[in-house]
């Protein structure tokens, strides 16, 4: 499409948009704004939206997962309009094979790494994704689903940081329909993703689900989700408050595991959870360090954020990669042993208790007779 035939976005929806952006996060006036833009109709409504509210101001970027071979003709597409607009555009290519095992996962891994080293190699301060309220009711229910907590009905947030880069979903009030009319009303070329359709994911059966069923309003639930997100960063704010002055970091027991880098730690720099035992003033020597917590009359939500951390940050000092530990592992067990007062392992640590003290140390390896 020629710049001459692009239809402009009407100042309502600009002003919307830009309202939207700068309740999540002010864009100061010398900051590049990256967006990633996929080809699908709500990328492309975003890179619009942006555009029109921030000229001059933005870059974009197409994610080929190198899972369809139609994936590098709509980057091409994406690039080809970006350049009618004068906007910078880069498609970057996942290198290594993401395989067939919990694709959708290891592909947004993989998407969001190059997204953000892309974002701060161009000197851009935001990566602003397409994310809408259809996507966060799907999350909502799935994560509901399948048990979740206050963190996880959370669901997308609209404002984390990626290491350096603060990631942004502006669009959380948008339903897909509108984002969709916006694309087809100023003529803008996008293209259906086929797996967006396909029932093998979850989230596709989640999303017939909220189609089949009107009853269910996207965005009330998506408002639940903010809700949620609310009282999560509230307790956040709390469980800083006490792994600072419930933690008591103490010399390790098994001098023979020493403490270095991981790929957790790498991966996370600017998580607090991911480093507690390596960062702080005389965490750091021969053997590393264990870590006790004082639980004393805690709620088990506090325990059980506190006890995540604990473990992250034990298994962080000691380089402990194997077996894998992530913020959905269940430690419901863990937790049922210890306030019972009973010693337990969980991903590597061993916990012990003493009185309300609950102590975090790597599991002693194991001798062959």
């Amino acid at each position: 499409m020629r710049a001459p035939d692009r239809v402009p976005v009407e100042p309502a929806l600009v002003a919307r948009f830009r309202k939207d952006f700068e309740r999540v996060r002010p864009l100061g006036s010398t900051e590049r704004l990256a967006l990633a833009v996929s080809g699908g109709p709500d990328s492309m409504a975003l890179l619009a939206l942006a555009a029109a509210a921030f000229p001059g101001r933005i870059i974009a970027a197409t994610v080929d997962h190198r899972l369809r071979v139609a994936a590098a003709d709509e980057a091409r597409m994406v690039a080809e309009w970006c350049a009618a607009q004068g906007i910078a555009h880069a498609t970057l290519v996942v290198d290594d094979a993401i395989g067939s095992r919990a694709v959708q996962g290891r592909a947004r891994d993989r998407r969001y790494a190059l997204l953000r080293d892309w974002a701060a190699a161009a000197g851009a301060t935001c990566l602003a994704t397409a994310h809408h309220a259809d996507d966060q009711a799907e999350t909502f229910l799935m994560r509901a689903a399948r048990g979740a907590g206050v963190a996880g009905l959370g669901g997308i947030r609209a404002h984390q940081q990626l290491g350096a880069i603060a990631l942004i979903r502006p669009l959380l009030g948008w339903r897909v329909a509108e984002l969709r009319a916006l694309a087809v009303t100023h003529a803008l070329p996008f293209v259906d993703d086929p797996s967006n359709a396909d029932p093998h994911y979850e989230r596709t059966r989640f999303r017939a689900l909220l189609r089949d069923t009107p009853w269910l309003d996207p965005l009330q639930i998506a408002r639940a989700a903010a809700h949620a997100a609310e009282a999560d960063a509230t307790i956040r704010g709390m469980e800083d408050w006490l792994w600072q002055t419930r933690r008591s970091p103490t010399p390790n027991r098994h001098p023979g595991l020493v403490p270095g880098t991981t790929a957790v730690h790498e991966q996370h720099p600017h998580d607090v959870r991911h480093g507690g035992c390596r960062d702080a003033p005389g965490m750091t020597g021969a053997g590393g360090v264990v870590i006790d917590l004082d639980v004393a009359d805690l709620p088990r939500e506090l325990k059980r954020r506190l006890a995540r951390r604990a473990i992250h940050a034990v298994r962080a000092a000691h380089a402990l990669t194997t077996p894998a530990f992530t913020d959905s592992a269940n430690i419901e067990p863990l937790l049922d042993a210890l306030e019972a007062g009973k010693t337990a392992t969980h991903a590597g640590i061993l916990v012990a208790v003493r009185d309300t003290l609950w102590n975090f140390a790597p599991q002693p390896p194991r001798h062959s007779h």
